[in-house]
Formats: C-alpha cells, sequence, structure tokens
C-alpha cells in the first residue's frame, strides 16, 4: 500500500471515530418498558414492573364514591388530619372523582388556598362540580386531564394526593413524571391505596397494593424520596414521597 491510501485510510478511520458518540457512564437508562399479555377480568393486559394495571371506574359508579360505609372504611377525616395541610396550600386532588375527598381539604386550605380536582372523564368532572356547589365550596378548580398528564400546574403543589386512584393509572410512568413536575420543591406526592399484604380486605387484588409495590415503582423516578408510610387508616396504606429541592423530573423516552 502506497503511503497516500495509507494517509486516506487513517483519515477516515479518525473522522469515523471523530462522529462516534462516546460511551459515558453517566448516560441515563432507558425507563422501564410496559410489557402487554393475558391478564385478569379486572385488569387491562398491560404490566408494569410486575403489577398488572386495573381497569379504572366509570362515573357510573360515582355513587359507590358517596356510600355511606365509606366513613368506616375509609375514615376521610383521619386521612385529611394525617396530610397536615394549612391554609394557603395548594393541592391536587388527582383522580378526584366525585369530590369527596375534595372539599374536605378546600375547607382546611382555606380561601387562600386551592384544590386542582382532576379526573379524566368529562362526567366525573360534572358530577364533582354539583357536589361543590351544594356545598358551597368556591376555592376548587376542576381539571380533565387525561391518562399521561393530570394537566397541572407546573412547580406550584405543595401536595398531590390519589385515592384509590393510581393503581388504575392506565400509564403510571408518565403520570407519576407529570406530578412531580408539578409539585413545588419539597412538596408531597401521597398514595393512598388499600393495603395489598392484607388478604382480609374485601377489595379485589387488582385494586389494592403493597407498599412494595408503590416504593418500587417511584424508585424510577429521581426526583423524588421516600418520607413515610402511615397505616392509621382502618383499610388503607398512606405513603408518602417527597419533591427533592432543586430537582425536576428528566425527561426520558416514553416506556
Amino acid at each position: 500500500m502506497n503511503h497516500f491510501l495509507l494517509f486516506l485510510l487513517l483519515g477516515v478511520v479518525w473522522i469515523t471515530l471523530l462522529g462516534a458518540e462516546p460511551a459515558s457512564p453517566t448516560t441515563r437508562p432507558a425507563p422501564p418498558a410496559y410489557e402487554y399479555r393475558p391478564g385478569s377480568f379486572d385488569g387491562t393486559g398491560k404490566w408494569f414492573l410486575g403489577r398488572e394495571i386495573a381497569h379504572f371506574m366509570s362515573h357510573q359508579g360515582a355513587p359507590w364514591l358517596e356510600r355511606n360505609e365509606r366513613e368506616t372504611e375509609e375514615a376521610p377525616n383521619r386521612l385529611v388530619s394525617a396530610l397536615g395541610l394549612k391554609l394557603g396550600d395548594q393541592v391536587g386532588d388527582v383522580g378526584a372523582g366525585s369530590g369527596y375527598l375534595t372539599w374536605r381539604m378546600a375547607r382546611v386550605v382555606g380561601p387562600t388556598g386551592k384544590v386542582y380536582a382532576n379526573d379524566i372523564q368529562p362526567e366525573m368532572i360534572a358530577i364533582l362540580r354539583t357536589n361543590l356547589l351544594a356545598r358551597g365550596i368556591t376555592n376548587v378548580v376542576p381539571v380533565l386531564g387525561t391518562t399521561t398528564d393530570p394537566k397541572l400546574p407546573n412547580n406550584t403543589l405543595d401536595l398531590i394526593i390519589l385515592v384509590d386512584v393510581y393503581h388504575e393509572c392506565d400509564h403510571p410512568m408518565e403520570m407519576a413524571r407529570r406530578m412531580t413536575d408539578a409539585l413545588k420543591p419539597g412538596g408531597r406526592l401521597v398514595f393512598v391505596e388499600y393495603r395489598g399484604e392484607e388478604r382480609w380486605i374485601p377489595i379485589k387484588p387488582l385494586h389494592k397494593m403493597t407498599a412494595a409495590q408503590v416504593r418500587s415503582e417511584m424508585a424510577v423516578h429521581p426526583s423524588l424520596e421516600f418520607v413515610e408510610n402511615l397505616t392509621n387508616l382502618p383499610r388503607q396504606h398512606i405513603l408518602i414521597f417527597r419533591k427533592k429541592p432543586g430537582r425536576q423530573e428528566p425527561e426520558t423516552d416514553k416506556p
């Protein structure tokens, strides 16, 4: 090989190396993927980190949300007290449904506070508005969201709560990311779920969650840190996470 061809070959190799993307130990790993496989009667056949996602409740089930037994089964006033809300707090109620918890929190945060009541069904939003009007509640903002985005204002909320909702989120990865975006630094993300560890609780298995499963799914989000698991409700966990100061949820490809 003459000197000219050797020089040309080395130049091509050098250009190729320059154009290649260098390997980096800090490259962010790909998010966990959803899986699709046969599931149970109550499930969607869509799985996330080993958990089958449950079907969500239609607006036709709204009367069940307002059942009298819920007072003893879920102790809503005890739940609101455990949240430690203050006057002026900005709160997100994701999957608010008929507003069963919304109006209770609205009264606690007072006229200087605000509750953003989210749901993905326009019919539920209509029921929510009626229930708020009947109680004279004026510091609630109804928000129609999607299955991937609750449509809450960024970096605004002191607390976001989901009561018996997260296990039904069709896109839990995206929803948790967007909810984290909506929290102020130090804001809390709270999951209230029927305790999956306790078989005696008369709720279908896919509509309960263990604390370990919730924590494993939130561990995917580097902006969140686990705070505590309160078990002072009759049948549910109160799993509390906090947005780390100065952290914003990084953009990633959808799973």
